[in-house]
């Protein structure tokens, strides 16, 4: 027969890892791909690519993404899964932070993302929310392997669409194994500013600090122009960012507040502004062992001012750690203490998709005042089951004064509610 049989990459990959042989496994891809990346290029809609070749390989990149998230550490051969480099640390207290350098990625560390975040419309009746994420994870596998399919990182999307009007949340996702060079062409993240590509999704800033992204996808399309109107902001001690107890539990933490939005959903949409946020951080180590998941949000006020506020929760819903910052509009931050933020859940939404219940109404207590909190669509829910494996919850939602009064728009997100998050 003439007709080419399909052979299961991600079972095979899964065969020889749970025997330990990762070093057989990551051969046995190579071979694939280099038998049939001239015959088939391209990026797999809610799947993966590879550095020249389409492949199914939703197993083994969930394996993967478990190995490098967890922090596995086995010998395979010669291949290294420690989850950190043996360099000194690259994320550390009273590291100065140069740009655009430090806007682009940093790929000796275990774990990476930019976050773009933002509303459609008017701030009084916005009419759509979007989150655009692009995440890169060092995996710790084929640091002594050569070519360009070795999966040395993990990059994945991200993207959503809330549209108030219709009650509806649409999202999308990308992965794709990069071998860590900066000009490979379906894969890669730039050293040297931000500048990611999975495929036809891209996130990049120019030379104006104006970031742009493209969405392109079966579910939603999204075209981004976000221009900053104000300084960066440095989360934390100068870009320092605790995020617990112990001193290694920490990221480098930038922001982009009150960016300048101009937005175009679908290929035909009419040209939309509003208002986004971007963060973008890299951490060795986010979680405390006693850390279940975290709670955080990211509010543009209508007075130009900018409110960060997070805690990270233990099991049984208690505060582990907190933190935050407040800028007013033209004035300095001022970080938060973990003793100083406080969130108090009100109300909750379980999703029927993942038995997930979030609290969707929020007191929220910091230095720069009490401020309820209250999403606009209470189902927007990310699952990614079927794709990386991941599930939380991101939305937009509404910060609100003592009396109902809405002060602000942004992002509130939500992970640990659906297991333990583990990065």
């Amino acid at each position: 027969s003439q007709k080419r049989k399909h052979i299961d990459t991600g079972a095979v990959f899964q065969a020889f890892a749970m025997r330990g042989e990762l070093g057989q496994a990551l051969a046995f891809l190579g071979h694939v791909d280099e038998a049939q990346h001239r015959a088939d290029h391209g990026v797999a809609r809610g799947g993966a690519v590879g550095e020249g070749r389409l492949v199914r390989r939703r197993g083994w990149l969930a394996l993967f993404a478990a190995n490098a998230l967890s922090g596995v550490s086995r010998a395979a051969g010669t291949v290294r899964t420690d989850a950190a480099p043996k360099a000194e640390a690259a994320v550390q207290r009273n590291r100065a932070l140069v740009f655009p350098r430090d806007h682009g990625a940093h790929p000796e560390t275990r774990i990476e993302w930019w976050y773009l975040t933002g509303w459609l419309g008017r701030f009084e009746a916005p009419r759509a929310g979007f989150q655009v994420t692009f995440f890169r994870i060092r995996t710790g596998l084929a640091d002594d392997l050569p070519g360009r399919f070795a999966p040395r990182q993990l990059l994945f999307a991200h993207a959503a669409l809330t549209d108030l009007g219709a009650g509806r949340h649409r999202h999308a996702e990308r992965l794709a194994r990069w071998n860590g060079d900066a000009d490979a062409v379906l894969a890669r993240a730039s050293l040297r500013d931000t500048d990611i590509r999975i495929g036809g999704w891209t996130l990049a800033r120019d030379g104006d600090g104006v970031y742009r992204a493209r969405i392109d996808d079966d579910a939603l399309a999204l075209s981004i122009s976000a221009a900053p109107t104000q300084p960066l902001l440095l989360q934390g001690d100068a870009g320092f960012s605790r995020k617990g107890p112990e001193e290694r539990q920490a990221s480098h933490y930038l922001t982009e507040p009150q960016l300048a939005l101009r937005a175009r959903s679908g290929p035909d949409g009419p040209e939309t502004e509003g208002r986004a946020w971007l963060d973008h951080e890299w951490s060795d180590e986010l979680l405390h062992p006693d850390a279940q998941g975290w709670d955080w949000i990211g509010i543009n006020l209508a007075d130009g001012s900018a409110l960060t506020a997070f805690q990270l929760r233990r099991a049984d819903g208690s505060a582990l750690w907190a933190g935050g910052s407040w800028r007013p509009a033209g004035g300095t931050a001022h970080s938060f203490e973990p003793g100083e933020v406080r969130f108090e859940p009100l109300a909750y939404w379980t999703s029927p998709a993942t038995g997930g219940r979030y609290p969707v109404r929020w007191r929220v207590q910091t230095p720069a005042g009490r401020f309820a909190l209250r999403s606009l669509l209470d189902a927007q829910e990310m699952d990614g089951r079927a794709g990386t494996g991941t599930v939380y919850w991101e939305g937009l939602s509404e910060l609100l004064d003592h009396s109902g009064r809405r002060l602000g728009l942004g992002y509130l997100e939500m992970t640990g509610y659906v297991g333990r998050l583990a990065v």
